[in-house]
């Protein structure tokens, strides 16, 4: 029987495409790559480099969502990637379609989330010719991903896909980059020549529990210790140690605080949950424990904390253990698998008498908890008109299900919101992280949705961070992924805007930063779904609550157009803490 033609080029692949199950073209062989890598969805905008690859992905069922915009792809795949725990991809046509996703991609790199881009390019044979949305990628996207690389040969797709999906997930997670060719994307060549890694056969155990010497050290230090805290961040709920940071905050009576994906490890009134006192715990603590986040601006570089206790860092990267500050005990591997081995190493170690004194701690703790909030509460039930931005907030905490995914995508209401909203349980909270990037919240609600259909996904949005990306709230709606879009509408930029009227006065200050009154309700409308405007704060929860059953009943996202008033900002814009 005679072989069949194998197709080189893009033309003879559409014209001559093989019927033989063992030969296999680039694009199939991505499919299948990342179908062992769990992929189940890819997020994309089609282009001409990359169509043999939606191809592949029919033929190993796997969801392709396309989007309007390649931010929003890349944010999605991010998205997906945080409510998985699986590595998202998001697929780019070359030149602007790379150059559209970079944001995400960059978002990514900053939360530390693992995701792969897989990049189109112009073919090998037109290489410095000149051909159709021909960019250097690679040198491109190298600094903002763990690994970025061109494929030059078809047989080593899937091999080069297993080889970026194991860096995504080395150390702290993040993106990593693959480009590939027209012509190595559309040949096909014999599935027996093609290097394609086993699933399950190419990778280790990334749950380290590093030095168990260290262990020790710090199983010794919390039960010693008298007034405890710990902080847990990003990587904690990332790296699926959910479990094991509540044990261990449960198990040695110790009071947790959490930043970013954290938010949420434990439900508000829990003994153990505390957020309004975190500075008074790092002034008074003798021993804290941060856990999967770095000493960056967020956390002051660290020099809040006091130089007088026990300060030990947690974290998957070597390189972030004592960066910005010194530490005294630093251990490097899995959150989870740490905390874990220290909870265990503790147990048997209990000393009651410091117990006591923890459960005093604590008690001190929450009594400032409640100080705090009762001073808040003015601002939280505030009836003036325009709306007060924490009026907003309390009312969306208020609304909140146990199972409301909480998405943050702005700047200064959305800052706001962060002194109200408390997530009801792990991975219900979501924003841009330490890159700040405004725009996340579409490709964000629309990956929550898509990962979690039988919860309920809402996004807070500035006016400013909604319409940079708003429109894919069509095909949130297409792929039958609806949200509901709050929009705390103060017509600016309104953190960035005090910072300048502080700067320069009024007259200077209001340059660049105004935008215009959008009544966004109509956009909702526009699109089949529910719009409402809110003008007054006692309109805010039945809104909300109109919003929730309309999204029910017609499958479509709904927007709460709520104008707040712009001439109130956040303690940490008016403190500019965010460049200090």
């Amino acid at each position: 029987m005679a072989t069949p033609a194998i197709a080189n080029t893009a033309d003879d692949t559409l014209a001559k495409k093989s019927s033989d199950p063992n030969i296999v073209s680039g694009g199939r062989l991505v499919a299948k790559a990342l179908k062992n890598e769990g992929v189940d969805t890819i997020f994309t905008l089609c282009g001409g480099h990359i169509i043999d690859i939606y191809d592949g992905c029919i033929d190993e069922g796997i969801r392709i969502i396309d989007v309007r915009h390649e931010q929003v792809a890349a944010h999605a795949a991010d998205g997906y990637a945080r409510q998985t725990g699986k590595l998202g991809c998001v697929v780019t046509t070359a030149g602007p379609g790379c150059t559209n996703a970079v944001t995400g991609v960059a978002t990514a790199l900053r939360s530390e989330s693992p995701i792969l881009h897989i990049g189109g390019q112009g073919a090998l044979t037109q290489h410095r010719m000149g051909s159709l949305q021909d960019l250097p990628h690679v040198d491109m996207m190298r600094p903002i991903t763990k690994f970025a690389e061109s494929v030059r040969s078809t047989e080593r797709i899937a091999d080069m896909i297993s080889m970026a999906a194991r860096e995504s997930f080395s150390g702290a997670y993040g993106p990593s980059y693959l480009e590939i060719p027209r012509d190595v994307l559309d040949r096909e060549v014999h599935i027996d020549n093609a290097v394609i890694p086993k699933s399950g056969h190419y990778r280790a155990s990334v749950k380290s529990i590093g030095d168990p010497t260290d262990i020790e050290k710090l199983a010794d230090l919390l039960v010693k210790a008298e007034r405890p805290a710990i902080l847990y961040g990003q990587q904690v709920w990332s790296s699926r140690g959910h479990n094991e940071a509540i044990a261990l905050l449960r198990g040695l009576d110790i009071p947790g605080y959490f930043n970013g994906a954290s938010r949420g490890l434990l439900p508000p009134g829990d003994e153990h949950h505390f957020d309004r006192t975190r500075s008074l715990a790092f002034k008074n603590a003798d021993v804290i424990v941060v856990v999967g986040t770095p000493f960056d601006f967020r956390m002051g570089y660290g020099k809040r904390i006091s130089n007088e206790l026990t300060l030990v860092q947690i974290d998957q990267d070597y390189r972030t253990v004592g960066k910005n500050r010194d530490i005294s005990l630093g251990l490097v591997g899995d959150p989870g698998a740490i905390l874990g081995a220290v909870l265990d190493a503790a147990s048997a170690k209990i000393d009651n008498g410091k117990r006591q004194a923890r459960k005093q701690w604590m008690e001190k703790l929450r009594e400032a908890e409640q100080m705090a909030l009762e001073k808040l509460m003015p601002l939280f039930t505030s009836d003036q008109s325009p709306i007060h931005p924490f009026r907003v907030a309390w009312e969306l905490n208020e609304f909140l299900g146990d199972d409301t995914i909480y998405i943050g995508d702005g700047g200064d209401v959305v800052t706001i919101s962060a002194q109200a909203v408390r997530p009801r349980a792990p991975g219900q909270w979501m924003d841009p992280g330490a890159l700040g990037s405004l725009g996340v919240g579409t490709g964000f609600a629309m990956a929550a949705k898509l990962a979690n259909p039988d919860k309920e996904v809402m996004c807070y949005y500035g006016d400013g961070s909604f319409g940079m990306t708003g429109f894919d709230m069509e095909t949130a709606n297409r792929f039958g992924a609806p949200y509901l879009a709050v929009i705390g509408n103060n017509s600016a930029m309104n953190q960035i805007r005090y910072g300048q009227i502080s700067k320069y006065g009024e007259q200077r200050g209001n340059v660049g930063n105004l935008l215009g009154d959008i009544p966004f309700s109509q956009f909702a409308q526009m699109l089949g779904g529910y719009g409402e405007e809110v003008r007054e704060a006692s309109d805010i929860q039945p809104a909300l609550q109109r919003a929730r059953e309309a999204i029910q009943k017609t499958g479509r996202s709904a927007i709460v157009n709520i104008w707040v008033d712009p001439r109130e900002y956040a303690p940490g814009t008016k403190n500019q803490t965010m460049y200090k």
